[in-house]
């Protein structure tokens, strides 16, 4: 038996949690997710600080398969733009998923503190997040929950590294997929109409994340009704269902044709036909001379104020709490996770 290790009446090995807490200090909890509790832990040997995921059994059959399935995905993925397992447990009552921890804010942010914002920006952004996609298409893995809130930079201080994150929903392609899962705006056709759907999903929600970087707005929206309400969700899947996008002007004015034809590929309605990761990353908007460098800065940020308010508070929230309890449990830089030691000063254990 592993030592750490419990063998209970039902057959299966568990972790003891004091063996845990031995090997990890564990801090206050960030922010309690749909799915999960997010908190920071110290490895006691290394002094190196990470991000724990806590999924409580109790919680559900879809929690408890949640946490299995972003296990299972963690384990197999090695990708500089994937942030990387460190470490699981299964208790009696939890799973933890420990990963590396990304410090830099998101794409939202970043763009707000740039002097220039140009479509070479964007494209840069988009060759990260295509990259990551096309590796896990490789393995046959579906991400299924892509979008702007899931982007991340790994270091406040290095802004050329975007990581992608929340892997719970992400699934193997070893067969038709059709149940619904994602956000809203971010759902391919196939997957509103309840269709058999697979890695083309992931290409659609590049291609609304493009959409958005490049305009500051959603390609389906409902300026009528509150958000996630039964009518509004209605009305946006009407829209994605028929492919019903324009590039509005004035904000696709300065807009270089290579981008509205990457996103007209990428948004392709039907999936068949649609534009594959690797694909993408060869057309020359990625790839070549395509992006334009005009500054677009002043109208996508206002775009992004008026659109994006909620999403955008959400993560500078979590980014908040995560730099707060650095702060507070190291009394170090953000980044100490990369390497730097570190000391926790009041530990608030569970």
């Amino acid at each position: 038996m592993p030592f750490g290790c419990l063998a209970l009446r039902d057959g299966r090995t568990y972790n003891n949690i004091s063996d845990v807490m031995d090997k990890y200090e564990f801090g206050q909890v960030l922010r309690a997710k749909e799915f999960c509790e997010l908190c920071l832990v110290k490895d006691r040997q290394t002094e190196k600080v990470f991000v724990c995921k806590k999924f409580l059994k109790k919680d559900g059959r879809k929690v408890r398969k949640a946490a299995k399935n972003e296990i299972m995905i963690l384990k197999l993925v090695n990708h500089p733009n994937i942030l990387q397992l460190i470490d699981t447990f299964e208790t009696r009552k939890e799973y933890l998923i420990i990963q590396e921890l990304a410090t830099g804010g998101d794409v939202f942010d970043w763009i707000l503190d740039q002097g220039n914002y140009t479509e070479r920006d964007a494209s840069n952004v988009i060759k990260q997040v295509l990259e990551a996609v096309a590796y896990l298409h490789s393995l046959n893995i579906v991400h299924r929950n892509l979008k702007l809130e899931n982007l991340m930079y790994y270091t406040e201080n290095n802004h050329n590294r975007v990581v992608l994150r929340d892997f719970y929903l992400s699934r193997f392609e070893n067969g038709p997929i059709t149940e619904p899962c994602g956000t809203p705006e971010y759902l391919a056709p196939e997957v509103v109409a309840r269709h058999r759907y697979g890695r083309p999903v992931d290409c659609w929600a590049v291609g609304v994340i493009t959409f958005i970087l490049l305009s500051g707005n959603p390609p389906f929206y409902d300026e009528t009704e509150e958000e996630n309400t039964d009518l509004h969700n209605r009305i946006i899947f009407c829209r994605i269902v028929a492919g019903d996008f324009e590039f509005d002007s004035p904000y696709w004015d300065d807009i270089s044709p290579a981008a509205k034809e990457l996103v007209c590929r990428l948004m392709e309605v039907d999936q068949m036909l649609r534009i594959s990761a690797q694909d993408a990353l060869r057309h020359e908007w990625i790839a070549g001379n395509g992006a334009s460098e005009k500054n677009l800065k002043e109208g996508v940020c206002a775009q992004f104020e008026k659109n994006f308010a909620k999403a955008k508070w959400r993560v500078r929230a979590l980014l908040r709490s995560i730099h707060s309890a650095l702060l507070f449990f190291t009394g170090s830089d953000p980044d100490v996770q990369h390497g730097l030691p570190c000391t926790f000063l009041s530990p608030h254990l569970h």
